[in-house]
């Protein structure tokens, strides 16, 4: 598990630095993939799901 939350963490750092310095591009999406990867395996995911969950039917439940 320690393992695992410093990959998360370490991946983070690095698609943020790609993100900021040069936009996302395809090498650094394959970097994305992985830190989505590891962080669905940490005790995060399920309070990650349920945001997104949450913010899904928020978005859904607003009228134009």
């Amino acid at each position: 598990m320690i393992l695992s939350i410093s990959g998360v963490v370490l991946l983070g750092i690095v698609v943020f630095i790609f993100f900021r310095k040069d936009g996302l591009k395809a090498s650094h999406a394959v970097v994305a993939m992985l830190f989505g990867f590891y962080l669905a395996s940490t005790a995060l995911a399920p309070s990650i799901k349920a945001g997104g969950e949450s913010l899904a039917s928020l978005l859904g439940g607003i009228k134009f």
